[in-house]
Order: C-alpha cells, then sequence, then structure tokens
C-alpha cells in the first residue's frame, strides 16, 4: 500500500493542536493532531449539507449564502450548483492554510470552486461574521469542527450554543435556513435549536454518497 505523505502541517488557530495535510496517492486526508477530520473520498454528506440548504432558496433571486468551513471545497461545489448565476456565496474559513491548500494541492478535487466568481473568502472565524451581520444570509451552512460535539477548538462550542445560535438566527434574513454538518447525532441539538426559534428537521446522510459509509446528521432549521 503506499504510504501517507505529510505535506504541510500549521497550528490551529487558537488551539494547541495541529492541522495536517496528508496524501497517498490521488486521496487527500485532513487531520488534528492524529484524528481524522476529514478525506477527499468521503464527501457524500458535505454534497448533502449544501444540497439540502440550497433547495430552499431555488426560487430566491440574488441568494446570499454563508458557509462556515472550507474543507476540501466539496460543500461550496455544491452550493453552488445549486444556485443561479446572481448568488453570491461567502467562505468563512479561519485557517489561512486550509485557504491556501484549497487554491493549490486540493483545488482540483472539487473543480476549482474558489476560482468562481459568486465566491468571496474571508479569512475570518466565522463566529465573528454571525455577531457582526444582520438580516444578511438566506441560508447559513455550519461544517465547524466535529458538530456540535468539539473536536479542534474549544470556541467552536459558542456557535451551536445558545448565544451562537441566537447570533445565526440575527443573521438571517426572513424565512432564512440554519443548515449544519456533523459526525453523529444529538437530540439535545434539536431541541436547542427548536429553544433559539428554529423549526429543525434531522437528515441522516452516508459519508459516500446514497448507500455506503458512515451515517452523519445534518439539521436544516428554518428560521
Amino acid at each position: 500500500m503506499i504510504p501517507w505523505e505529510l505535506l504541510d502541517s500549521v497550528p490551529i488557530p487558537g488551539s494547541k493542536s495541529q492541522l495536517h495535510l496528508y496524501r497517498r496517492g490521488d486521496e487527500y486526508s485532513i487531520r488534528v493532531d492524529r484524528s481524522e477530520l476529514m478525506n477527499s473520498r468521503v464527501h457524500g454528506s458535505e454534497d448533502a449539507l449544501a444540497r439540502l440548504a440550497c433547495a430552499t432558496l431555488a426560487n430566491r433571486p440574488a441568494a446570499r449564502v454563508l458557509i462556515g468551513g472550507l474543507g476540501m471545497g466539496y460543500t461550496v461545489a455544491a452550493a453552488l450548483e445549486q444556485l443561479g448565476s446572481d448568488a453570491e456565496v461567502v467562505v468563512a474559513e479561519l485557517a489561512p492554510a486550509v485557504v491556501a491548500w484549497n487554491r493549490g494541492p486540493l483545488a482540483a478535487l472539487a473543480g476549482h470552486p474558489l476560482n468562481d466568481r459568486r465566491v468571496v473568502v474571508r479569512e475570518v472565524d466565522v463566529a465573528q461574521l454571525l455577531r457582526a451581520e444582520k438580516s444578511s444570509y438566506d441560508a447559513i451552512l455550519l461544517d465547524v469542527d466535529n458538530g456540535p460535539e468539539g473536536l479542534t477548538r474549544r470556541g467552536n462550542r459558542w456557535l451551536y450554543g445558545p448565544t451562537g445560535l441566537a447570533a445565526a438566527r440575527a443573521a438571517l434574513r426572513p424565512e432564512g435556513v440554519l443548515a449544519i454538518w456533523s459526525a453523529g447525532p444529538s437530540r439535545g441539538f434539536t431541541e436547542r435549536l427548536a429553544a433559539a426559534g428554529f423549526a429543525p428537521q434531522e437528515h441522516r446522510v452516508r459519508a459516500r454518497g446514497v448507500d455506503k459509509g458512515p451515517w452523519h446528521t445534518i439539521w436544516i432549521a428554518k428560521r
């Protein structure tokens, strides 16, 4: 078997952990210390996150979408496929190295989505945008960390708590939708979404597409 090759390692902003980019043949892996965060062969649930969220915007002109967490670009690419030519997709990514990887060795994986003129990349914590921008987005997609159960940064838990959810709701336009990816289910989080003024629906999707890989969870929560 071809061994994994370490391409780059960078500190995670606001964390003591390291983010690593590995390659094995045409397969790529992003890891936090020794734990794999994402793999280029396992992106079915990231595609589903964008597909489920953007389906709610089918008839909305000039839709504006915020994506928190760039990953390997698959969520951005899937969102662009669903949205019209007049849409804007704002991508908030805390780690500058992840943006650089998506413009470099990872760019072709999802079809160079950052080159699309509809995409604006902001190298900031998505929490900063949620706090600052009111009634700005038709959809907010969060693929940050491991979902409500944080893995990389303690500060990410704010996003999934009452204050973070209130900020997300305030950043949405009327009838906007908050979509959240998670590695697993959380009944408590569904209840938290409802308490924050959302109408949440929980979807279980496969990591590798229709019928392969482990189950992941996506919440589609309408304002």
